[in-house]
Formats: C-alpha cells, structure tokens, sequence
C-alpha cells in the first residue's frame, strides 16, 4: 500500500474541493488510478462548505453560560456545541463529551485549529454526501473508479495520541465484516468487524499531521479495501452493545 501526500494552498469559504486536489495533483505529477483512495481532512472539506463560524455572530444561551462554566469552554462554543451535538455525555476542564451524528466526539468536533483567530470550524454538516459529490467530480475528471473518505482524528479511552476516524466515505465499504473466516489455528472469528476506513484514515493522517503541514488530502493505492459502485452510511451500534458505554452504564 502507498501513500502520498496532496499538499493545497489554504483552502477558503467557497472552494472546490475536488478543483482545488486537481490543481494540486497535477502541481505534484500524481495521476489517479483505478481504485485509489483519497482521505481528505474535515476541517478542508467543512471550511470549503462554509461551516466556519466567527464567535463573535454566537450569542450564547443561558444553557451554553451555565454549561460554559461547568466545562470550562467559551460560552459561545458551548452555544454551538449545543446547536450541533446531539447529547451532551458530560465532559472535563475545556473539553465537552458529546454524542454527535451517533458517534461519541469531543466539543462536538468543533475544531479551534486551523481556523483564523476567533473564529471555529464545524464538522461537514453531510459528510457521506459531500464525500459523494467530490468522489463524482474526481471520477469525472480522472476517467477512472476513485474513493473518498472524510476523516477526523479522535482520541482512544486510556490512550494518549489521536488516531483516525471516518466520518463519511463513498466508493468503499466502510466496515468489512470478517466473521467466518479462521485465525491462525483454523478458530472461526466470532465478532470481528474490520474498521477499514478508520484504519485509512489513520495511516492518511501520520502524512497529513495536525499542525501547519498544509496537507490536507492523501491519496492511498493498493488499500485491502471493498469498493463498491455508491456510498453507504457508516454503521454505529447502541449503546448496550458498545464494550465502553455497556460497562459504565450497568
């Protein structure tokens, strides 16, 4: 499997995303083939879809004060955080736990990074379409069957570090179930669901970085992935059936 890094100029309120990795591609000599991959940054994918919000135009809630102080976040934020999340888990000093599109997030993904000064960037409000609509574009342009995954990073329970997560992909199966198949002592594996997509994600971001790498796409070739013709939500499980929320809510 290869990796390659598609650094882009800053990308702003109004781009075309799939214009703008052309243009960057074409910069770098890398051509699309059949059945690669592109893994694209959130916050490069939401800041092109508008989704960048000057704090100053939030008025705060009396809920997002209250809640402002308990957490210890900018009340606005915590307004927003609100507005986007849907439920509020609980949270420490600076940080709000939050269920946000069925997934457990922080602050809602609202990203202060890479975002101008006093202002904050929001999650894609459709991440599965907007994967969509880039991949159509790039397949247009290319001739040829591309993927495209949106990625976050988050953090794992007990685990310093980020790693990847997809929040909308089209072209693959996110999740690949691998039940059936036999270990290395012809054992059946019982409940294995291979994460594929967050798995790319996680390799895509040790190029990307989380800083001022200003790469905000990376194009994977020969993934062990399932494509497939459209796009498909990415599979979430209750509550009662999550190894983490199970055991804390007995």
């Amino acid at each position: 499997m290869q990796l390659y890094g598609i650094k882009t100029p800053l990308i702003r309120p109004g781009d075309d995303v799939a214009g703008v990795l052309v243009d960057a591609m074409a910069s770098s000599g890398i051509r699309p083939q059949d059945n690669d991959i592109i893994v694209l940054a959130e916050s490069a994918v939401a800041t092109a879809e508008g989704r960048v919000v000057d704090l100053k135009t939030v008025k705060p809630s009396k809920k997002a004060v209250l809640l402002s102080k308990l957490y210890d976040t900018d009340p606005r934020k915590m307004e927003l955080i609100i507005q986007e999340s849907d439920e509020i888990v609980g949270g420490i000093p600076g940080v709000v736990v939050t269920i946000t599109k069925g997934v457990l997030s922080p602050s809602a993904g609202i990203d202060n990074s890479n975002a101008p000064d006093g202002h904050v960037v929001l999650l894609p409000e459709y991440p599965k379409k907007s994967a969509a609509r880039i991949r159509e574009k790039l397949m247009a342009e290319y001739g040829c069957n591309i993927a495209v995954i949106i990625g976050d990073s988050r953090t794992q329970p007990l685990r310093l570090g980020c790693v990847g997560i997809a929040l909308g992909c089209a072209g693959i199966e996110p999740v690949e179930d691998v039940r059936g198949k036999t270990d290395l002592f012809g054992k059946p594996l019982l409940i294995t669901r291979r994460a594929t997509a967050d798995n790319l994600v996680s390799a895509a971001e040790i190029i990307m970085g989380e800083a001022d790498e200003g790469i905000p796409a990376v194009l994977i070739r020969d993934a062990p992935a399932t494509f497939i013709t459209g796009s498909v939500d990415i599979p979430t499980i209750s509550r009662e059936g999550c190894l983490y929320f199970g055991c804390f809510e007995k």
